[in-house]
């Protein structure tokens, strides 16, 4: 796990970059091979702005956020990696185990719902 922090723009405190880092680890344990990982945090006028971008093995995963507070723009983009990796994990394993993609599942069914339904068959009797 590779994990390197840039700021830009602003003084680079030992508290910010702590904080970033542990949020940026807590991200491998949902990923099957070691990460490397870039984090900039940097000031834009009155916004803070964090990006992160992810790469662990083939995949690659990047979010960037800005609010008016540091930290809120890390916990964000943390959520928003996570949602990430955890919607690309299910894609390959609902591949490795031959599921339907979800485009062909949602046609199926708006299929299924369109159809009419046949008259249930009386027993004759």
């Amino acid at each position: 796990m590779n994990i390197s922090i840039t700021f830009r723009h602003m003084a680079g405190t030992d508290a910010a970059k702590g904080y970033a880092y542990d949020k940026v680890a807590k991200l491998q344990k949902f990923l099957r091979q070691p990460m490397t990982a870039t984090v900039t945090l940097s000031v834009e006028g009155l916004h803070h702005v964090a990006d992160v971008g992810i790469a662990s093995g083939s995949a690659h995963f990047h979010a960037t956020e800005r609010s008016e507070d540091m930290y809120a723009s890390i916990d964000t983009v943390h959520d928003k990696l996570e949602r990430q990796i955890r919607e690309n994990k299910g894609v390959t394993m609902a591949k490795k185990r031959g599921g339907t993609p979800a485009r062909e599942f949602a046609v199926e069914t708006e299929r299924a719902a369109a159809a009419p339904v046949p008259a249930p068959s009386r027993p004759r009797g």
